[in-house]
């Protein structure tokens, strides 16, 4: 076993006068108590601190925290079979010496006695998050931090939607013993629709639907298709959620989330929204908030990723909604539960700051839409376009048909040599001629294309202005899309030469 190596972090109130010149310790008084200053202000206003800490003032209020951990106690003695042991110190020093986790067998919000540090770090970052939610735009679901909203949960997405589906689940068949489906507004992404049926649900899928408007290419939620199939199935005595989605690729739309809400309080079926990178987009949030305030409206959940909105590694997700149920969710999570994700997050929300919080939204709204202007010329230039998506504010689809991708083979070279020349993320979808996909019992035609019929283009590929993307990687894609393409014109110009 290896030895602890803890620094010491022993904040002096008086430092020691009478040993070193009394100026110099008055100096180095006032540093201490500066910092004693923030820690007392963010205990007291539990709110992100106006201006970002230090990676030192972090580090030193996470070692002192971390001596709250009965493994970190002097002289401490662990005779159980969980004593926040380790092997390496590498792992304990990467983990701050925070090894107990967080949560206990009944409820991963509740205090663990044995680490009372680590609960405090959980509930500030609780309090953190709230603040950070309502900053970007969805005030009145994180209102009640001690009882429920937010939860933090350590898995990531998917994981998240699977729990808050088990614990509706719960809930309605107490009043209605044979609910068994869940009635999804398709997303061709296939975490969503693996959660709900991990949940044991039967999944009816809607397809989307072309925009009315003749300018627009997008995807927009079929309201009245879901407000029938619900009533075919027979409405709340059958049907568990409406689940929705709002982050999401172009060319589809958020859904209406406010309709959503609608039809959710007329069946009185509970809404659960997908608004995995939502936060970081005014209009996803928004349409959120709207249903929330909605007096003929509801929206019971809304579940979002730690990674895609703080930048953060992946494994942590945020619950927010009505309280009860939030609370409901945390109750169900089985045993205690990782700090990982809720450190990375607290560090991360201490090192922005309100100021750097605020700053990374507006640095990529006001990208996207200096982006999306630059491409639309850009590729009108290349004999390409833009496909027209006003509601969706992150994803832009590009339409690839004047290219010709007629089979699944050349979509996918497209996006081979873009990997290759380093370019990660874009997606090619064929949209005619596409390929099925088998998930679970559900076989979808053109799968990428979030339709069975999506006819505004023959193929396209998407690409994210996300958070902390740069301007810098913005500009170079487009030089390496550059060259993809004139690869793709000469080998089609080959082509031709030795067919004729």
């Amino acid at each position: 076993m290896a030895l602890k190596n803890r620094k010491s972090c022993m904040l002096f109130t008086e430092p020691p006068q009478q040993i070193i010149v009394a100026a110099h310790a008055v100096l180095a008084r006032d540093s201490v108590n500066s910092e004693a200053r923030l820690v007392s202000s963010l205990l007291s206003q539990r709110r992100l601190p106006l201006e970002p800490w230090t990676d030192q003032e972090i580090k030193s209020f996470l070692l002192n925290i971390s001596s709250w951990d009965t493994n970190n106690f002097r002289g401490n003695i662990g005779v159980g079979e969980r004593e926040g042991r380790y092997a390496s110190n590498l792992v304990y020093e990467r983990n701050f010496g925070l090894m107990h986790g967080i949560g206990r067998s009944g409820d991963i919000a509740a205090v663990q006695p044995k680490a009372a540090g680590s609960s405090l770090i959980l509930r500030l970052t609780r309090y953190l998050v709230a603040d950070a939610i309502r900053l970007a735009g969805i005030p009145s679901l994180v209102n009640d931090v001690p009882k429920g909203s937010p939860c933090l949960l350590p898995v990531a997405t998917g994981m998240a939607i699977t729990l808050v589906l088990l614990a509706v689940m719960k809930r309605q068949r107490a009043a209605h013993p044979n609910v068994k489906y869940v009635v999804w507004s398709r997303i061709d992404q296939k975490s969503c629709l693996k959660a709900m049926q991990l949940a044991g649900l039967e999944v009816v899928s809607v397809d989307q639907k072309q925009s009315d408007s003749p300018a627009e290419q997008g995807l927009v939620t079929d309201v009245e298709a879901i407000r029938e199939k619900i009533r075919s199935l027979g409405g709340a005595e059958s049907v568990v959620a409406i689940v929705g989605t709002t982050s999401t690729f172009a060319p589809r739309s958020p859904d209406d989330i406010p309709a959503l809400g609608r039809i959710a309080k007329e069946f009185d079926i509970p809404l659960v929204v997908n608004n995995a990178y939502g936060l970081q987009c005014t209009k996803c949030c928004s349409l959120i908030e709207e249903t929330s305030r909605a007096s003929d409206a509801r929206v019971d959940a809304v579940v979002q990723s730690t990674d895609k909105n703080f930048l953060v590694p992946i494994g942590g997700s945020i619950v927010i909604g009505r309280s009860d149920l939030v609370s409901a969710v945390g109750a169900g999570y089985p045993g205690r539960a990782s700090m990982s994700p809720i450190l990375d997050l607290f560090i991360t929300l201490l090192s922005l700051g309100k100021s750097g919080w605020m700053a990374m939204l507006k640095k990529r709204r006001d990208m996207f839409k200096s982006f999306k202007t630059k491409l639309q010329q850009w590729t009108a230039q290349r004999g390409l376009r833009v496909l027209e998506v006003p509601w969706n504010r992150i994803s832009l689809a590009i339409d690839l048909s004047s290219l010709n991708l007629d089979s699944g083979t050349a979509a996918t070279e497209i996006g081979s040599a873009l990997f290759t020349r380093r370019v990660s993320g874009p997606r090619v979808v064929l949209c005619e001629n596409g390929p099925s996909k088998n998930i679970g019992s559900m076989v979808f035609s053109n799968y990428g294309s979030h339709s069975e019929d999506y006819s505004a283009a023959k193929s396209y590929m998407t690409c994210a202005c996300a958070i902390g993307c740069e301007q810098q990687e913005l500009d170079e894609f487009l030089v390496r899309f550059d060259h993809v393409l004139r690869d793709l014109r000469k080998k089609e110009k080959s082509i031709s030469r030795e067919q004729a």
